[in-house]
């Protein structure tokens, strides 16, 4: 089964159907329109140059045992006359082709192979076509990565109350320690790292000795907290950031929001509140599917 996303470039929207291991297969229609209002004529212009014939015949012949490579020779020997016209259709229908698809209905077109899109970009616009690689490849690491969910959640949920309390530190904390502007970073951590304590029962710095494999891979503490921690994490914020505005002292903080995260967290597990967020954004983000 494949199923279609979508990346935005330059206003562009343009579909990708994610299928399986490394067969994806990106709208050249929708990436046509960032030349031009006339995708039909771009790609018809791409398909005509002798380059473009070599490339994806050379891509046919390396990962398409039944492609017809002679048709695919009449074809080199046509391209760039003033006569020849080749449509992706007849391209497909002649040569028996697979690493260019048309489509109808919705979410219809023509796609491409990433290989032949990514040279379909580069045509277009060598900047078009480098923003293109990293939006798929962004894409691919949203969907590859098993600690990251739809719309990027948790990383919403770890920064909803995130600016209350870095400004409850910069206003309150900061300005009676007299300290220099290179020492603030410090007291910002301690204060994460306080309540890395209170929910999870380590520092930062401890979690990344325990899972060098994950810190290699750029993940922290917070990258790998469940929905329910996030969602306590968040509410901790809120609570300290007022905590420090009254001046309550840090031991005291502490203690409470350690009261504070073990009685949210039991309450959140009780009523399975993370099993249906993650229904709610299974349903929320159902994907379109190409036949």
């Amino acid at each position: 089964m494949t199923k279609t996303k979508k990346i935005i470039i330059n206003d562009t929207e343009i579909s990708v159907v994610l299928g399986k291991s490394e067969d994806d297969f990106i709208c050249l229609t929708d990436m046509a329109r960032y030349k031009d209002n006339d995708p039909f004529l771009v790609i018809g212009h791409w398909l005509r140059n002798r380059n473009t014939i070599e490339y994806i015949g050379t891509w046919e012949v390396l990962h398409n045992p039944n492609f017809k490579p002679t048709e695919f020779g009449r074809f080199m020997e046509s391209a760039g006359l003033n006569r020849f016209t080749l449509s992706p259709k007849k391209w497909i229908e002649t040569t028996n082709a697979v690493g260019i698809k048309v489509k109808s209905g919705r979410n219809g077109g023509t796609y491409a192979h990433k290989d032949i899109a990514f040279n379909f970009g580069m045509w277009l616009s060598p900047t078009f076509q480098l923003y293109i690689v990293k939006e798929y490849q962004q894409l691919k690491e949203r969907e590859n990565n098993p600690l990251s969910l739809q719309w990027d959640v948790k990383r919403i949920l770890s920064k909803t109350n995130y600016v209350l309390h870095t400004d409850a530190i910069k206003d309150m904390i900061i300005p009676k320690l007299s300290i220099t502007e290179t020492k603030r970073g410090i007291v910002y951590a301690e204060e994460a790292d306080m309540l890395n304590l209170a929910l999870f029962g380590c520092r930062a710095k401890d979690w990344e000795k325990a899972n060098p494999i994950l810190t290699l891979k750029g993940l922290n503490i917070r990258d790998t907290a469940s929905i329910n921690q996030l969602v306590v994490l968040s509410n901790m914020e809120a609570m300290n950031s007022e905590m420090i505005k009254q001046g309550i002292d840090r031991i005291q903080r502490f203690n409470l929001l350690h009261r504070m995260a073990k009685e949210q967290l039991s309450a959140l597990d009780k009523s399975n509140a993370e099993q249906r967020f993650r229904k709610l954004i299974d349903n929320s983000s159902q994907v379109s599917q190409i036949e």
